[in-house]
């Protein structure tokens, strides 16, 4: 039986995997589940699935907590603050790693699992966004195993031969397709999108998420942090990635060979799938969503992202030829903008604004160090900081 730690159990990825393992209990079992400061859901989970730890990360150590969850009944030891993150991601006793939490706060844990050689379950974009290099020489180096558990870049790992290892691959790759729902603006006309309210931002027309990840998908920023991912996910130049807007999200993602061939990886649009994928791989195991009906589909679609609707998928395109710390700045940039537009501080085109002025007028230097990308990083917050709060004196 696998004992897995669930980092970001209260999150959209948290659920979807907890409700897996639960299908397949005669296989996996809960070891910790950690969440910031979602302290009533995290202890409903822990009464339910009695793991062996339980993190609040983002919430003061208390005594008071400790003994709310005992009276509760809970058998879980309850740990504090971002170390315990760490603590849980490298514990010895556990065998998978899923990596859920969103932004920069999942990139230390996330490191610290590949440290200790785990089966790592990859939700967590800034892990590769903001230190690609590092952890991906984490994961050769001590013998972690990295699957990733995006949909897309699931769909991607799904259409790869896993007979003649990587090297293969890339001799007789054309070009990977990234699939991208377009979000709820993909044919609002642009001069209505500076109207745009951070309600109307989050309501996904067919991905239930978090209203962070939902916001970033409807400016397609998410997207283009996957087209940062799959470079170092896959080992592809940026010239072979390319972004297709597939408004059904059945195909989840493609690839094209050498000889012509593409292959592309379909199901309804549920991160159980590759979640189940990734927790089971090799083999296949029950994830609950629904059988895909293709003759009730009836048809799928596909088309260019348009870049003036969609800007920031250029601005992380910009960031990875420029390389370094390049994509930590848009990362961070993108964070407090995003924040200060759900705040409604700035508007939703102005969130590109902040993200162009972070990655013009903060140095980007070389990406081999943490200390470096995460300077990189906190200079970044401070200039789009600054410029949110110009753009909302404007307003």
């Amino acid at each position: 039986m696998k004992r897995i730690a669930i980092l970001g159990a209260t999150g959209s990825i948290g659920s979807s995997t907890l409700d897996v393992v639960a299908r397949n209990a005669d296989l996996f079992k809960v070891h910790a589940l950690t969440a910031d400061t979602s302290v009533d859901r995290l202890l409903e989970l822990s009464l339910k699935h009695a793991p062996r730890y339980v993190v609040i990360s983002g919430v003061p150590e208390s005594s008071a907590i400790v003994r709310r969850f005992a009276e509760s009944g809970c058998v879980s030891e309850v740990l504090f603050g971002r170390k315990a993150l760490e603590e849980v991601a490298s514990d010895a006793e556990s065998d998978i790693v899923v990596a859920g939490i969103v932004g920069a706060a999942g990139l230390a844990p996330t490191l610290a699992g590949a440290a200790r050689g785990k089966r790592l379950l990859l939700a967590n974009k800034e892990a590769l966004v903001m230190a690609g290099g590092i952890f991906m020489d984490h994961v050769a180096s001590r013998g972690a195993e990295l699957l990733p558990i995006d949909s897309e870049h699931n769909a991607v790992f799904q259409c790869f031969p896993h007979v003649n290892g990587p090297s293969s691959v890339r001799k007789s790759l054309r070009r990977v397709l990234l699939t991208a729902s377009g979000g709820p603006f993909r044919s609002t006309s642009i001069k209505d999108l500076s109207a745009v309210t951070p309600e109307q931002a989050c309501a996904h027309p067919n991905w239930v998420m978090g209203r962070k990840i939902s916001v970033d998908s409807a400016t397609m920023f998410n997207k283009g942090l996957e087209v940062i991912e799959a470079k170092w996910l896959f080992s592809v130049t940026p010239e072979q990635i390319e972004v297709v807007i597939h408004p059904q999200s059945i195909v989840h993602s493609m690839v094209e060979y050498l000889d012509g061939s593409v292959l592309a990886q379909l199901s309804n649009p549920d991160m159980r799938v590759p979640i189940a994928h990734a927790l089971g791989f090799p083999e296949r195991i029950e994830s609950g969503t629904k059988p895909l009906d293709l003759a009730q589909l009836g048809t799928l679609t596909f088309e260019k992202p348009d870049a003036s609707r969609f800007p920031c998928l250029g601005l992380a395109y910009e960031a990875l030829a420029a390389d370094g710390t390049a994509p930590a700045i848009l990362n961070a940039a993108n964070e407090v903008a995003v924040e200060a537009f759900l705040s409604r501080r700035i508007r939703y085109l102005e969130i590109a604004d902040v993200i162009r002025s972070a990655l013009d007028e903060v140095d980007i230097c070389g990406a081999f160090e943490l200390p470096a990308i995460l300077d990189a990083d906190r200079q970044a917050r401070e200039v789009a900081r600054r410029n949110v709060t110009r753009l909302g004196a404007r307003a």
